[in-house]
């Protein structure tokens, strides 16, 4: 027996012990490959299988792909209190800068400046952490009420926030403005979230998607 016939037998026997003979080159045409380096022949998968076209997740059992209003609640209010003291310390830089100008770059004028950046930093922060807070307090509250997750949540929640906010300052007048307000906003953020659907194309992708 030459050497190619127990190269042959030899490749034979191998491919025998782990389930499968050799692939010609016909079977492997047409399989699509791509991404992926060449599997070996002697492996008894079909590389069909392995190529995936949509993105897959291990989620527990009852779970969604999506994040439900309880767990964006804690980005929501920590990114809001993060948005009010950056915006409330520039604030108060510039108001601070324009109110001792006269005093020229002196140790009591830097000491008038950091207090007014850190002031306005810790109340503007405190103020939209508070909205924010309350916005998915409600949020989470209609949507477990009701048992579905939708725009008229959103809505029902932004509107509630406004006038709870408002109710501590400014009477009835001041809640019926901080209602208008919130619904205002919550009621341009859902037409916002589904302008793509309201034009007649194909809604994208959602922001709560993993």
């Amino acid at each position: 027996m030459d050497n190619s016939q127990g190269s042959g037998g030899m490749k034979g026997g191998i491919g025998g012990l782990f389930g499968g003979g050799e692939y010609s080159n016909t079977e492997l045409a047409g399989v699509p490959l791509t991404g992926m380096s060449p599997l070996s022949p002697y492996l008894n998968v079909d590389p069909r299988y392995l190529v995936q076209d949509t993105d897959e997740f291990i989620l527990p059992t009852g779970a969604n792909k999506t994040r439900g209003r309880f767990e964006l609640a804690f980005f929501t209010i920590g990114g809001s209190c993060i948005i009010g003291a950056a915006f409330g310390a520039v604030n108060g830089l510039r108001v601070s800068l324009k109110e001792t100008r006269d005093l020229g770059w002196s140790k009591p004028r830097n000491v008038q400046i950091l207090n007014m950046v850190t002031r306005q930093g810790a109340s503007w922060a405190n103020s939209l952490g508070s909205v924010a807070l309350l916005y998915s307090v409600f949020g989470v509250a209609i949507e477990k009420a009701r048992g579905a997750e939708d725009d008229i949540n959103t809505v029902a929640a932004g509107t509630l926030t406004g006038m709870l906010f408002k109710s501590s300052t400014g009477g009835l007048r001041g809640v019926a403005r901080g209602g208008l307000a919130g619904l205002a906003l919550s009621g341009a953020y859902a037409l916002y979230s589904n302008w793509d659907h309201l034009k007649g194309s194909s809604p994208s992708q959602s922001s709560r998607l993993y």
